[in-house]
């Protein structure tokens, strides 16, 4: 596998929910309490991943907000957010909410293993509070630099500006781009990122959300984060 020192290292750059984060319980969760919230109608999980596949829905807020309105009940974005907030980060915002309820994918050893050959880095559509609740549980020993959040960039995915700006603060470096949707897979393609996808062969949509990757032209698409290694061994 290319090896680099220095400034010169590839970086591989996580996208969190979904790659490193398990997160069924805590932001899908929170997308269908809040719709229920605002309309009294409980949707299933598949729906929501309809509208991440379509893409432009990279912010869970909107997302909620779209999905109450197309059920008939048109929110405040802001309302959206605060409600959402509530349940996901806690009555207190202190989080203690939803996002306990997530999980890590990378086994044990595999961050400090790859970060022996590459460096490692995040850029995820959370805001930066909630990135740094579920990496000090999860990753307090793992390096990541740069951590870049949606709220320290103009214009979040699928738009390029995330990676762009990654690129600028690491000019020598070669970027990789590890996502779980279409959103993920245009912003790196618009930025001309090598994109590697993550697609459970559990997913509900597996079948659909392969077929965006492979028309966004991902160099892979594996079953979790912990299969990486291998593609970036053949493809470096």
């Amino acid at each position: 596998m290319e090896s680099l020192s220095g400034a010169n290292k590839s970086i591989v750059v996580f996208d969190m929910d979904g790659v490193l984060a398990e997160v069924t319980e805590s932001y899908r969760e929170g997308i269908v309490q809040t719709v229920e919230y605002f309309t009294g109608k409980k949707i299933e999980r598949e729906i929501i991943q309809d509208y991440k596949n379509q893409g432009g829905w990279n912010n869970d807020w909107a997302l909620s907000q779209k999905i109450a309105a197309d059920l008939g009940v048109p929110v405040d974005y802001d309302v959206v957010v605060q409600q959402f907030n509530v349940f996901f980060l806690g009555p207190k915002n202190d989080g203690q909410g939803l996002i306990q309820r997530e999980g890590w994918f990378p086994k044990q050893g595999f961050l400090e293993r790859l970060s022996e050959t590459h460096g490692l880095g995040i850029y995820t559509g959370r805001v930066r509070y909630e990135a740094v609740i579920t990496l000090d549980r999860f990753a307090k020993g793992i390096r990541f630099d740069p951590v870049l959040c949606a709220d320290e960039i103009a214009v979040g995915k699928p738009a390029p500006d995330g990676l762009i700006e990654i690129q600028r603060r690491k000019p020598q470096a070669k970027l990789w781009y590890i996502g779980d949707t279409v959103d993920d897979a245009r912003c790196a393609r618009a930025a001309g990122v090598p994109f590697i996808g993550i697609a459970a062969h559990t997913h509900a949509k597996r079948r659909e959300l392969v077929n965006l990757f492979q028309q966004e032209q991902a160099v892979a698409v594996v079953e979790n984060v912990n299969e990486i290694e291998e593609v970036l061994w053949r493809k470096s």
